[in-house]
């Protein structure tokens, strides 16, 4: 029963006093330096220098390639050794990439938007020629297997694809005017710098969803990835660069500065960024749109989701088991779109329950850079941890242990699938966004019940229902159904399309990334009254002799 490649995100990034916690665990998982490193000694990683990554890697690029501030090393998670050292940025290395930024910008804002799509169109073709590699180092810096790997690679390629058609399609309405001689009609133009900033489980998909459109848009973007996937930030970058520069454009149109909170907290607060696009938890989101908002900027959220999947009794239950499956194993559970809670209908519980268990039997765990991996291992301790926090909680709760709730005795950090059942639905754990493989499996009554219990929860991000019944479905699909942005249908809660926008409600963020009008966010808009005439008429008929 493989996994499919579709893949999507969220996970914890820092850039708060109040994240000390969350810090702390990251620089704990990348201090691990003891033994040789693996870029050096391991033939398996040998491909990392294909991607021109080293030893010892510089970890800021402002429009040239430095960086002064603090060693870390990347640990691999399927092994727990640490991999190559990057050197974080300070924050004089960062104002000069603000401001080289901006000094690009002037050039860039002046390329015509079809011309700024051939350019995005070559970073995807860059990325296609990559895609492998790329690929194995997602697998093993954030530990994902192969195909889901390679398939965030796919997913930045496909945004480039669609930004390539957007640039020439940048739509400004026209309106009727109602003063003679006059034209009224929008017109849409880039806003400046973007800040983005990534999570650690999907560090290529999302920055290429932001840095696609943004590019396209006619922006320049200045880029934080997550602490621990220091060198997914630097491969990137050199991609992104060395194409700007063939085409003769200043590489400093995409800044990049790997750091810490330090950074975080600067561009949260920095007038010189118009808008700071945040992936990570819904309480560092929280920090980050408050800062912002503070100084009358735009953020772009995407944060958490406790999400769940509504079986009907008249489900298709070959159809709910391995998407069930693959919702809530599929990047070990460290998806802000995982699927956490499973509402099943009383008449067909214990049957997917018993069905579903079988499957989670058949999951093949191991390496990820091995061909039949289907389940690699978390990122960090910080997830095992969070994992035996939540499980034991479950269990003090009244939960029933179906399935896996322990660790797995191996290197790296490993653990097994979960599934709980007994919950109550408003069990506080089963409200709590754990970022772990622990599916909650409730039993409901009726499709009016287990709706209440999907939007009972803070997070809005992807939700859905299984059934034959067409009522149902549009029931679940208007104002009476699911609150959350991403409203499924006989399908998973992930593995979300490019062509519509991503994002979702409440303490999800509100923020969309992606396709439909998400590309209006990264630019301004001003409405414009031409008058061509000769006479000059005035608003409320008011005259002037």
């Amino acid at each position: 029963m493989a996994l499919q490649a579709a893949c999507r995100r969220v996970g914890f990034v820092t850039i708060s006093r109040l994240s000390r916690t969350v810090s702390a665990s990251i620089c704990q998982r990348m201090q691990s330096t003891d033994g040789p490193l693996l870029i050096d000694s391991d033939p398996q990683f040998a491909f990392l220098k294909d991607l021109g990554l080293n030893a010892e890697n510089k970890g800021v690029f402002n429009g040239s390639w430095c960086g002064s501030g603090e060693i870390v090393t990347s640990v691999c998670p399927f092994n727990g050794k640490p991999i190559a050292r990057v050197q974080q940025g300070t924050k004089e290395e960062y104002n000069t990439a603000v401001e080289n930024s901006i000094e690009a910008w002037h050039d860039w804002a002046k390329v015509p938007g079809p011309k700024r799509g051939e350019i995005v169109r070559q970073i995807g073709d860059a990325l296609r020629e990559k895609k492998t590699e790329l690929g194995k180092l997602l697998s093993v810096e954030v530990g994902k297997i192969l195909p889901e790997g390679e398939g965030e690679i796919q997913e930045f390629v496909d945004v480039c694809d669609y930004a390539v058609g957007l640039s020439r399609m940048f739509g400004g309405n026209v309106f009727p005017s109602e003063r003679p001689g006059h034209a009224l009609l929008e017109q849409w133009n880039p806003i400046g710098l973007v800040g983005v900033i990534t999570a650690f489980n999907f560090p290529i998909a999302v920055y290429g969803w932001n840095t696609s459109l943004s590019l396209a848009c006619g922006n320049t973007v200045l880029w934080k990835g997550a602490p621990s996937t220091p060198l997914v930030s630097v491969a990137i970058t050199k991609i992104m660069t060395e194409t700007l520069i063939k085409n003769g454009i200043s590489p400093a149109v995409c800044t990049m500065v790997n750091g810490g909170a330090d950074i975080g907290e600067a561009m949260s607060h920095d007038n010189r960024i118009p808008l700071v696009s945040f992936t990570g938890s819904t309480e560092v989101g929280n920090k980050v749109g408050t800062a912002v908002q503070k100084r009358f900027g735009r953020s772009l959220l995407e944060l958490g989701g406790n999400n769940a999947i509504i079986v009907m009794e008249d489900a298709d239950l070959d159809m709910v088991v391995p998407a069930v499956l693959f919702a809530s194993v599929g990047t070990t559970g460290q998806r802000c779109t995982t699927t956490r809670r499973l509402i099943v209908h009383e008449s067909v519980h214990n049957q997917v329950l018993e069905r579903l268990k079988k499957a989670y039997q058949q999951v093949r765990i191991g390496n990820p850079l091995e061909a039949d991996t289907l389940y690699g291992p978390m990122h960090s301790q910080m997830g095992i941890d969070l994992y035996d926090r939540a499980v034991a909680d479950a269990q003090a709760q009244g939960a029933k242990l179906e399935y896996g709730g322990k660790r797995i005795d191996r290197d790296g950090f490993y653990v097994e699938p979960t599934i709980m059942s007994g919950l109550k639905h408003d069990a506080d754990i089963v409200h709590t966004e754990t970022f772990a493989p622990i599916l909650y499996v409730l039993k409901t009554k009726s499709l009016e019940e287990a709706i209440s219990w999907n939007n009972e929860v803070k997070q809005g991000l992807s939700s859905s229902l299984f059934t034959q019944n067409l009522e149902r479905i549009f029931q679940w699909m208007g104002p009476h159904g699911s609150d959350c942005g991403v409203v499924n249908v006989n399908i998973p809660t992930s593995g979300a399309e490019i062509g519509g926008a991503f994002g979702g409600e409440k303490h999800t963020g509100g923020g969309r990334e992606s396709g439909s009008d998400a590309w209006k966010q990264y630019m301004r808009r001003s409405t414009c009254t031409i008058n061509y005439s000769k006479e000059l008429p005035l608003a409320q008929g008011i005259k002037f002799e």
